[in-house]
């Protein structure tokens, strides 16, 4: 089960460097992550201060 950044980002940037399979992106309204690549470790989640990566 991938993760899925919700609307609540702020695009901080914490995510992005987190992630050890280099899925997630900068979209245009908040970061975005490839639901193909992601290893569902939540690393993203651990970091981010508005809880916005979620299990999908």
């Amino acid at each position: 089960m991938a993760y899925i950044i919700k609307d609540e980002c702020i695009k901080c940037g914490a995510c992005e460097p987190e992630c050890p399979v280099n899925c997630i992106t900068e979209g245009d309204e908040n970061y975005v992550i490839d639901p193909n690549e992601c290893i569902d470790c939540g690393a993203c989640a651990a970091v981010c201060p508005v809880d916005a990566p979620v299990p999908n």
